[in-house]
């Protein structure tokens, strides 16, 4: 499980620190400024290179356990410095973090093991979400790190906008809100190249329409959710908010760790039988998470505590996704989707039990000691598991620029 290569990624300020430099290097081609504020007063950036009228418009850090975007913004910020053919015609923005605060609270920029990663976990409840925000809370009620990002879009009308994702363990993947022809072949061809699988059966994308292999494209609005219990809708996110100008977003996953057990596209003998084997695990492993939290008791204070809030919403989505499992048909019977929803049922409680861990170690020992025997158990399992390898921060990076780019030179042969 031990990284064989350099594992760092770039925190905010060191992101902040290198694009001002940017911008002081090529003062007539790049400008860096400020486009709102955090909830908790930090400064969101924005990075600008080039001033065409068309623009791509590249977010990272709207999930703050998703690390490798921040690298990936800062080389393609440099690309777009460094390669005059990428600005030919195109102005290239780069949102530096879309979740400061978020990215405060995710401590572990160097994981030595899916351990190591767990022990500093943070990911925020949904509502907290920027980009998921203004799929479950009223326009009134959204926070500022979403209207600064829906800003940026409404000012640029990007024909392109790129969210940069990521996940622990897995493979790659992209989610498109419309079709980009041409995409699916060099993002296959740089997965291969760097020995990265391709998620063809991601549980993210389950039901979506494939424009080729782990290139997931939005499906209509009438059809089914694959998990009706989650009430977030990827189309009433931030990612369509392009749309109203005739752009899109492509969101662009990779992997920390990779499995290849995600993209085995052979049928899986008995789908049903293994989503109630799946579905009776995460009851039980959130049952594990509950009990702790219960003999804490810790009150109404839960609201104060980012990691709580998060613990226990993530402890309210585990019945609702356990039925989904058991009662909708699988979207896909391959071997690969039942293991994208294998690691998917693991991620729920083990990201649970890690931030429960952290939000009481300060004051309930115990209760600490006895979650984090789970997150060691569970990040141990799932590694076992999926036969995790590391892939090395810097194919990380160059994958998802790759792609980042295919994506912006396919998208503007259909832009108006």
């Amino acid at each position: 499980m031990s990284p064989l290569r350099e594992t760092r990624y770039p925190t905010v300020a060191e992101m902040v620190f290198s694009a001002r430099a940017m911008a002081v290097r090529w003062p007539g081609l790049c400008v860096l400024r400020e486009v709102g504020v955090s909830r908790g007063g930090r400064p969101l950036h924005l990075l600008s290179v080039g001033r065409a009228r068309r623009a791509v418009l590249v977010v990272a850090g709207a999930h703050a356990n998703e690390p490798a975007g921040g690298g990936t913004l800062l080389a393609l910020a440099r690309r777009a410095l460094q390669e005059p053919d990428l600005r030919d015609g195109v102005s290239w923005h780069f949102l530096l973090c879309a979740d400061p605060d978020g990215a405060s609270l995710h401590v572990t920029p160097a994981p030595r093991s899916l351990y190591d990663y767990h022990l500093g976990f943070f990911r925020p409840a949904g509502p907290e979400q920027p980009e998921w925000a203004p799929s479950v809370l009223p326009p009134d009620r959204l926070p500022p790190e979403t209207l600064a990002l829906t800003g940026v879009i409404d000012e640029l009308r990007p024909y392109l906008q790129v969210s940069l994702h990521g996940t622990e363990l897995g493979g790659s993947w992209v989610q498109l809100t419309r079709d980009v022809p041409g995409l699916a072949e060099p993002f296959a061809k740089s997965a291969a190249e760097l020995h990265i699988p391709v998620e063809t059966g991601a549980s993210d994308a389950a039901g979506w329409p494939a424009s080729g292999p782990g290139v997931h494209v939005m499906p209509a609005p009438e059809a089914s959710p694959a998990y009706p219990s989650l009430t977030d809708d990827a189309r009433h996110s931030t990612w369509y908010h392009a749309h109203r100008y005739g752009g899109m977003t492509a969101v662009i996953e990779v992997p920390m760790w990779a499995s290849d057990l995600v993209d085995d596209p052979a049928p899986h003998p008995a789908p049903d039988a293994a989503m109630h084997g799946l579905a009776e695990r995460l009851l039980r492993d959130a049952g594990e998470v509950r009990r702790v939290l219960d003999d804490t008791g810790p009150g109404p204070w839960v609201t104060g505590d980012p990691l709580l809030r998060a613990a226990v919403w993530g402890l309210e989505l585990v019945p609702g996704l356990a039925a989904d499992l058991v009662h909708t048909p699988p979207a896909d019977g391959t071997r690969a989707y039942v293991g994208s929803v294998d690691a998917f049922a693991r991620r729920v409680p083990l990201r649970v039990a890690a931030m429960l861990r952290r939000a009481l170690s300060g004051t309930d020992a115990g209760a600490a000691a006895r979650l984090e025997r789970l997150v060691a158990h569970w990040s141990d399992a799932f590694a076992t598991r999926f036969r995790a390898r590391w892939v090395p921060v810097e194919h990380q990076v160059e994958h998802q620029s790759r792609a980042v780019v295919a994506a912006a030179r396919h998208a503007r042969e259909q832009a108006p």
